[in-house]
């Protein structure tokens, strides 16, 4: 027995809680990992795991030893990549989660730059903005616009997103140009709808001008929950948009979107990197991190929020 590869079987089958699923992120046979798993628990004579035809679960001892084979194996990736030379570049499989808008605008096309730095990282990257199990997915880190309402995970702020009103000429001239943010809830006007992961719904926007603040809910004919697809309603002229600037900016230019309601501010919208608390920072996953900062600092950076 590799007691190396039975670590590692047995970290995956914690995390993915099923042998299939870690066999597949493992690129092993299920076979495979249930023999790894088998021989690391005859090795230490403890029962890790219970196994039932519809789940896996950790025991006790099991959760115990994970803690520790965690660390493990996050240590001796960073003794790996700590030598000199050529073996000190970051390497091996990274697994992100981001929303599509950001991996089509802005990471994809700096992933050269990143490859050409390192070019040992395998990055399996989701591009969605749906909620993502990070355990259970064996997900390393997501990257995640608005507050984050789930206080478990470690998030570090990586950028605050300035967000405008923006619509389609097209709609503009079917329905007319509102000159005030209230007169999106009269009935001829429609907005696109985001249906946010965490509540399933449109959420209202906060608008504010001097002494003036609303929040602005819209009416809408057409919802989505994700980023391309909402842009792309807007772009059809099917209602009005609220837009992060990265993702309006060439549109602008191009004459494919106008921005209204120049005199009003939106409250930028944050932007983090997520990892869960038990995720070691392994040398490629901090890289990414750190390549994720230095492209955010050129495109949103984060705003300094002192107060002066």
């Amino acid at each position: 027995m590799d007691r190396f590869d039975a670590m590692q079987a047995f970290v995956r089958v914690v995390e993915a809680g099923s042998f299939t699923k870690a066999a597949e992120t493992l690129h092993m046979s299920k076979t495979t990992v249930t023999q790894l798993v088998q021989q690391l628990e005859a090795r230490l004579r403890v029962k890790l795991l219970n196994r039932t035809t519809r789940k896996v679960n950790v025991t006790a001892d099991g959760a115990a030893y994970y803690e520790r084979v965690i660390r493990l194996l996050a240590d001796m990736d960073d003794a790996e990549t700590s030598l000199s030379g050529a073996q000190a570049l970051p390497r091996g499989r990274l697994r992100v989660d981001v929303p599509s808008p950001l991996a089509t605008m802005i990471l994809m096309p700096a992933l050269p730059q990143f490859y050409a730095r390192y070019p040992d990282i395998q990055i399996d990257m989701g591009a969605s903005d749906r909620i993502v199990d990070m355990l259970d997915e064996n997900v390393d880190c997501v990257v995640r616009g608005g507050e984050l309402t789930d206080q478990s995970l470690i998030a570090r702020r990586v950028g605050d997103l300035a967000l405008g009103v923006f619509a389609a000429p097209s709609y503009l001239q079917r329905v007319g140009t509102p000159a005030h943010p209230r007169e999106l809830e009269d009935s001829q006007h429609r907005i696109v709808g985001f249906l946010w992961a965490r509540t399933g719904k449109p959420l209202p926007y906060a608008m504010h001008n001097h002494g003036e603040h609303l929040h602005i809910k819209g009416r809408y004919a057409l919802a989505v929950d994700d980023g391309n697809a909402y842009l792309a309603a807007g772009l059809a002229g099917l209602g009005v948009l609220w837009l992060p600037e990265y993702m309006s900016r060439s549109h602008q230019a191009r004459g494919e979107l106008v921005r209204l309601f120049e005199d009003w501010r939106l409250d930028p919208m944050p932007l983090y990197v997520a990892y869960p608390p038990n995720r070691h920072i392994s040398a490629k996953l901090r890289v990414f991190i750190e390549w994720v900062v230095e492209l955010m600092a050129q495109h949103a950076p984060v705003l300094d929020r002192s107060g002066s």
